[in-house]
């Protein structure tokens, strides 16, 4: 039987709903842009400044930020926003590394970070030297939850605090040697490590008799390169044990209940999830009538790839105030159904994928707050090329991101990629994980082996999500071949496992989904005044936020009349939005030398983009006959940036890609976000907006700020209305009139992302052509046809639907010239 709600909870009900709700604001707030207002951005004096955590309490709005590695607390501060968008700081703030948020409510408290806020706003700290580590996460207590709750760190600190004294018990100690577990046997201490594989520890909740912990990083080398090296774990405890037990190893973040920030109303029988992911997709972990059982999803963005975990921030699945939860997981927005068990597992959907670095979210006058992660002054390990040396931003901040709950549904469309398998070794009738076959208007697979022999793969469908499973379909794989299989409307259902009829050494089951690409070309207006290759009168210039706590952004700038330069200068545009040439000829000189565009990073020819990345592989783009791809008077265009920390913007060709980092497996897992017709020279985050240079001289909208003298303009927006310009097209392939060698394939030339795609090829003579794609973006190369080309008669080819993978090539039975030209539009 449910529950009786008590007095204290419906107290903490009605303290929610009145935060969520708080009434009208005032009308004098101040400029935002693109939902960004930038007084409201949040700095700090370390190598990042992101924001761990946004609460809507008594009457206001929490935010706390935290430093990369500080343990010991930091510049980083407790904040309060007003109704009217204005800032408060909370002046005793102790800083650290904090993430973790919960509300409890027998006490009518709120934790967020190291702070304890009652129900008037009234403050009370855990410094560092009573509770030290990076807070990640809190639970309600096993035993006593009424008056104690549980505290985790990142590197798996456990602690007991009484919600009336703050007095703190330490169960398991924060290990502060980063996770690599030195010094002495860890049960010999009186408080003990929790030794757990793994580090860099996300996720707390508890629910069913123990304490539930996620981790989603490994502190080693190999981490710092490969993403598909063991890391992390999903781990729980009893609350009495001096150990833990290692549910998964695999990388994991958020673990939630229905009851979310609360806790589980009925801890003993309430569901736990868990989110998180390894090289192959998506993992979904429930905890239901006392056993864990995994479910897959697919992933849309490879940017949170990297095993040592620094990439993913705090993904979530968090209540909004609507029928489902949200969930935030590797660059989508999904739908979460609150009722989510192993007999009713209906209704996961994927709603857009998204740009942003998010930390956490809630809902907030009525807006959707999303605490975000922008500008970080360190690179980490996101170095490369082709972005040259460019310095990083002079101080780390970031801010808050208000819109309308529509957006969830508004921005990139659904994209999902990921396996079941990866050249895996299975057992025969030994059923994969259930995967996630609903919510996608295009799906397909792809099926192959190792054996010597025909293999059988039996789809089961789960089409009610209630975990009855029946048949689907049968299909055999012959040794040595590869099939494609798309799933027809009638194919139906809500989870699809995978089962062979013989042990396979290399089994692999690819998915590939997506949903139709639908821009609204109207959307792009909040673009008109940026530069297209016809102006002639515009200004353009290299950007940066500058150091030395002057927290503005320097703009070195150019206008251009009539083709013609007739005025440079240093410029500087400050928190209220105001442009000012600041006449520095020493700080142009500075930002122009370490902001420098680097030249010659890539090769436009006739076929394509090429593009080489740090290890010398080649790589080919498309490209547009827009102003990229002529020839300029003034210099060269920024092609790749830090948009948002540990994310880079590929810019060429007239199309914007999103460019994980290298140890996210770089370009090889790239995506495109848009195509445009404009020329643009430089961008940057600053203050959580994305600034754009190249404005034409006479533009005006409320996205243009133009300077006090008239003479330079900016545009300012968010990163992700990027998606607001036209779907990704473009032209080209690896070959161009170009001399073949027999045998030899072709550069990869990108396939994802892109859902109409006419192939022609010709050749000086005749020759059969092979077509292969990159499944998964490793180099799993598998062929989908041959064709066979007559001297000089070009072939058009619409490559099939179900052929849907990373990159394409192409590999010509006998020597020849030839062209293999793409158009996708």
């Amino acid at each position: 039987m449910q529950k009786m709600l008590t007095a204290a909870t419906l107290a903490v009900v009605a303290l929610v709903c009145a935060a969520i709700c708080p009434g009208p604001a005032s009308a004098q707030q101040p400029r935002s842009i693109s939902g960004i207002y930038p007084n409201l951005a949040y700095w700090n004096n370390h190598g990042e400044c992101g924001i761990g955590a946004v609460v809507p309490w008594a009457g206001k709005l929490w935010v706390i930020t935290y430093s990369p590695h500080s343990p010991k607390g930091s510049s980083d501060k407790l904040y309060s926003v007003t109704k009217d968008m204005q800032l408060e700081p909370f002046a005793d703030s102790v800083g650290g590394t904090p993430a973790n948020r919960m509300i409890h409510r027998e006490t009518n408290q709120l934790l967020i970070g190291p702070y304890v806020i009652n129900n008037e706003g009234n403050i009370r700290v855990l410094t560092p030297e009573a509770i030290p580590g990076r807070l990640t996460g809190n639970a309600r207590h096993l035993f006593d939850p009424a008056n104690k709750v549980y505290y985790a760190t990142m590197e798996e600190g456990f602690y007991e605090v009484d919600m009336n004294s703050l007095e703190v018990t330490p169960l398991f100690q924060d290990d502060q040697s980063h996770g690599s577990k030195v010094g002495p046997d860890p049960t010999a201490h009186k408080v003990p490590f929790a030794a757990l594989p793994g580090y860099h520890g996300k996720g707390l909740y508890s629910g069913q008799g123990r304490l539930i912990y996620a981790n989603n990083g490994e502190a080693s080398k190999l981490a710092q390169s490969r993403p598909d090296v063991p890391s992390g774990c999903l781990a729980e405890w009893d609350g009495k044990s001096k150990t833990w037990n290692v549910v998964r190893r695999n990388q994991f973040t958020d673990v939630r209940g229905p009851g979310d920030l609360l806790g589980n109303p009925n801890p003993e029988t309430d569901p736990v999830w868990a989110i998180g992911w390894d090289h192959r997709s998506l993992i979904l972990m429930l905890l239901d009538d006392g056993e864990w059982v995994s479910y897959r999803l697919p992933k849309a963005s490879h940017c949170y790839d990297g095993a040592h975990g620094w990439n993913t921030e705090w993904p979530r699945i968090h209540d909004i105030g609507e029928e489902d939860f949200a969930m935030t997981m590797h660059g989508m927005f999904w739908r979460f159904p609150k009722t989510f068990t192993k007999a009713n597992s209906a209704g996961i959907a994927p709603r857009s994928t998204y740009l942003k670095v998010i930390g956490d979210y809630c809902r907030w006058n009525d807006q959707l707050v999303f605490g975000c992660d922008d500008a970080a002054q360190s690179e980490f390990l996101n170095t490369r090329k082709v972005k040259g040396k460019v310095a990083g931003p002079g101080q780390s901040h970031s801010n808050l991101w208000f819109t309308s709950p529509d957006i969830l549904d508004q921005l990139g469309a659904p994209l999902g990629r990921g396996s079941v398998w990866a050249a895996d070794q299975v057992q025969a009738n030994e059923p994969s994980d259930p995967y996630l076959f609903s919510g996608f208007q295009h799906r397909s697979l792809c099926l192959l082996h190792g054996n010597k022999q025909p293999v059988t793969f039996t789809l089961q469908v789960d089409r009610e999500g209630n975990d009855q499973w029946s048949e689907l379909t049968q299909i055999t794989v012959p040794a040595g071949e590869t099939v494609w299989h798309a799933f027809d409307e009638k194919e139906t259902g809500v989870w699809l496992r995978v089962v062979t009829d013989q042990a396979c050494e290399q089994a692999t089951a690819q998915f590939q989904y997506r949903n139709d690409d639908i821009r609204n070309s109207a959307d792009a207006a909040i673009f008109n005044g940026v530069r297209t290759g016809d102006s002639t009168s515009y200004s353009e210039g290299l950007v940066r936020v500058r150091g030395e706590r002057l927290q503005t952004l320097g703009f070195a700038a150019t206008q251009v009349e009539d083709g013609k330069v007739v005025h440079e200068g240093m410029y500087e545009l400050d928190g209220d939005l105001n442009l000012v040439d600041i006449k520095d000829p020493a700080a142009l000189k500075w930002t122009r030398d370490n902001i420098a565009i680097p030249e010659n990073v890539l090769t436009i020819d006739e076929a394509s983009i090429l593009y080489i990345d740090n290890n010398g592989n080649r790589w080919r783009l498309p490209k547009q006959k827009t102003a990229e791809t002529k020839s300029r008077d003034f210099g060269p265009v920024r092609i790749s940036r830090e948009v948002a920390t540990e994310r880079d913007l590929l810019h060429c060709g007239g199309s914007f890609y999103e460019l994980p980092a290298r140890n996210a497996a770089g370009i090889a897992k790239v995506r495109p976000i848009c195509s445009h017709p404009f020329s643009i020279h430089d961008y940057c985050s600053y203050r959580g907006m994305m600034v754009l240079t190249g404005v034409d001289a006479t533009a005006e909208s409320e996205h243009i700020i133009r300077s006090e003298d008239g003479r330079v303009a900016i545009w300012a927006g968010v990163i992700d209305d990027l998606w607001k310009l036209g779907k990704p097209i473009g032209q080209g392939g690896p070959w161009k009139e170009t001399a073949v060698e027999a045998g030899v394939p072709s550069d990869p030339y990108l396939l994802t992302g892109y859902d109409q795609r006419t192939l022609t090829a010709s050749s000086d003579r005749s020759t059969d052509l092979q077509l292969e794609v990159d499944i998964d973006g490793t180099g799993n190369w598998q062929t989908f046809e041959t064709l066979s080309l007559q001297a000089n008669q070009p072939q058009t080819y619409e490559i099939p639907s179900q052929v849907q993978g990373y990159w394409i090539r192409f590999t010509s039975k006998n020597d020849a010239t030839m062209s293999a030209q793409l158009t996708y539009e």
